[in-house]
């Protein structure tokens, strides 16, 4: 997993993430934001971690003007390919730089499915949040989705589940925790009549306490944080969905 980097999920799982996220409806999450989207400042929107368009596109049809950036062109390819995904304008680069390629600011930045997590070391989880506060409108919301670790379920810090067992495969994923560095490694792991298929995963997770503190160190205010994307309240299991806003200038 050392040489795991930001496009090797997106390479290595480009061919499968549609059909192993099947069950994954972007539904709420797309009404979510978009009510967000009407909520703030005019302008247009930033998806980091577009991947294959899971949201992006059902959003964009809402007609919001929205851009992406992703560090897989394989990832790309699976969005151009779906209908309207090709009139998006996406660009290939690592999300932590927030760079679109254009001189826009953004009413919105988001990133779902706990992918921010896929920024694999803590000054580069800081350094995202800087480049989003930077590139936001006044007034202007960074929103993102995530998990709350359970880190009662490692044994030993590792677990293997088995998520899903039909009559010719199995699909299992394995995973090591490093409790010091707040890493997960793991594999997603297919095993079928055609062999065995591997496919990596690595994160650095971060607490809701510590996403707060990068987002204050940004100049960010917190304004909301769920427990999901129908405004479910936030136990502190599972996931959230947490709402940061840029201030407004101060009227002159």
């Amino acid at each position: 997993m050392n040489t795991h980097g930001p496009d090797t999920y997106g390479r290595l799982n480009a061919d499968v993430y549609d059909e192993w996220h099947a069950d994954l409806d972007p539904t709420d999450a797309v009404h979510r934001l978009a009510d967000l989207i009407d909520q703030g400042p005019a302008g247009p929107v930033l998806e980091l971690a577009v991947g294959t368009g899971r949201v992006t596109i059902p959003l964009a049809a809402r007609g919001v003007d929205l851009r992406g950036i992703d560090a897989s062109e394989e990832m790309v390819q699976r969005l151009r390919a779906k209908p309207g995904g090709a009139t998006i304008p996406v660009t290939i680069g690592d999300m932590v730089d927030v760079d679109p390629g254009t001189d826009d600011d953004f009413a919105m930045i988001f990133v779902v499915f706990t992918t921010f997590f896929f920024l694999m070391s803590q000054e580069d989880q800081v350094r995202c949040f800087a480049n989003v506060a930077r590139r936001l409108l006044p007034g202007g919301r960074f929103v993102l989705e995530c998990l709350v670790p359970d880190l009662a379920r490692y044994q030993r810090q590792q677990s293997v589940d088995a998520h899903r067992v039909d009559l010719d495969h199995v699909r299992l994923v394995a995973v090591r925790h490093d409790p010091v560095e707040q890493r997960f490694a793991g594999q997603h792991i297919l095993i079928s009549n055609d062999g065995i298929r591997l496919a990596p995963v690595a994160m650095r997770y971060a607490w809701p306490s510590e996403l707060d503190l990068m987002a204050r160190l940004a100049g960010l205010d917190r304004r909301h944080r769920w427990g999901g994307w129908r405004h479910e309240p936030y136990l502190g299991t599972g996931t959230h969905v947490t709402v940061y806003e840029k201030p407004a200038r101060p009227a002159s």
